[in-house]
């Protein structure tokens, strides 16, 4: 090029103060992601972590629920205690009723009573033996029922002391058989429910760590250069936990979120279909369809705890893969002979 020919203008410089106005802006290309954002094992873990999550979500919400019915329950029998007077021809039942509510009204502990009358005793008897039950015809017992102080009950070996040597046809019953049982089938229900929630958990745990070496040998030789040309461990770890993080948060969050619609409107037909058969069934062998801001806040927090499981297997199953790989580049016998550098 002589020193006549024009320069050309791509290599021409610019002056200095237009320097920054004719040059473009350089835009910065946004780094790719390792693992692509959707694909078919995407989307299946994330139906799968779903599934588990409501079912996870769904356990909580019934432990929740039979907890509080038992507790109601529990509440209901140990408020009340119950006298019962066996008919003999010898006694003046209506006076040994009064004299029983009499007696055991005198210790401290004790709220109220109230004898249950002969119209009531045929009401309990009616299921079994028919509407038009003339109590006199059968020795049918009677019933005084006396309200207690929960907190502070009365001493019923005392009380049911001194009813059999005052009413020798007369017992006891402070029902403490049946408590027991409640809270015995409280404890068994919740345990039985614990092992149902690390039973899914363990499900979940296994299949995230199937599909995430699904996703490692699919993007092994894009793990493996990184690798190689200086990328970290926990780069590469960060990446598909990032990945796996986002299917967890959806899948589970999919699922609480079906599990608590559920409860929801389990709870909304029962409140609309009240003194009915069926509503009065479903109440008497699950109680009320509610689980309370407790149960709702188990459940958000069973949503986080499968998202976390989720994130720590994977990037935990990402690392140990890795460790393979610079293994497999340490050993020359297990890399076709060729040495790691």
């Amino acid at each position: 090029m002589s020193e006549r020919d024009p320069i050309p203008a791509s290599l021409a410089m610019p002056p200095p103060g237009q320097a920054r106005a004719r040059r473009p802006d350089l835009a910065v290309r946004p780094i790719g992601p390792i693992l692509p954002p959707s694909n078919i094992q995407g989307n299946a873990l994330m139906v799968v972590i779903a599934i588990m999550a409501f079912l996870a979500c769904l356990t909580l919400g019934a432990v929740s629920m039979v907890r509080a019915t038992a507790a109601s329950w529990q509440s209901q029998i140990s408020r009340e205690i119950t006298i019962q007077i066996k008919p003999d021809d010898t006694l003046d039942m209506n006076a040994a009723l009064e004299k029983a509510k009499t007696i055991a009204l005198s210790f401290v502990g004790t709220k109220s009573g109230q004898i249950v009358d002969e119209a009531a005793t045929a009401r309990l008897l009616e299921p079994w033996l028919g509407s038009g039950l003339d109590i006199h015809d059968l020795p049918v017992p009677r019933l005084v029922i006396i309200t207690i102080d929960e907190d502070h009950p009365p001493d019923f070996q005392a009380m049911r002391d001194l009813l059999t040597a005052q009413i020798p046809q007369a017992s006891l019953d402070d029902h403490r058989t049946w408590v027991d049982r409640l809270v015995s089938m409280a404890h068994t229900t919740v345990l039985i429910g614990f092992a149902i929630l690390l039973l899914v958990f363990t499900a979940m745990i296994l299949t995230v760590v199937f599909a995430t070496r699904g996703a490692l040998s699919g993007n092994r030789h894009i793990i493996e250069v990184l690798h190689f040309v200086g990328a970290e461990s926990l780069f590469v770890a960060r990446e598909f936990q990032k990945h796996f993080l986002k299917i967890s948060l959806k899948g589970s969050a999919a699922g609480g979120l079906v599990a608590t619609s559920l409860f929801a409107l389990a709870s909304f037909w029962q409140n609309h279909t009240l003194a009915t058969p069926q509503s009065d069934q479903a109440a008497a062998l699950f109680g009320r369809f509610e689980i309370g801001w407790t149960g709702y806040l188990g459940i958000f927090a069973t949503m986080l705890v499968i998202a976390l499981l989720t994130t720590v297997t994977a990037r935990l199953t990402v690392m140990r893969a890795i460790d393979e790989i610079d293994l497999i580049r340490s050993d020359p016998s297990r890399s076709g002979g060729l040495p790691a550098d």
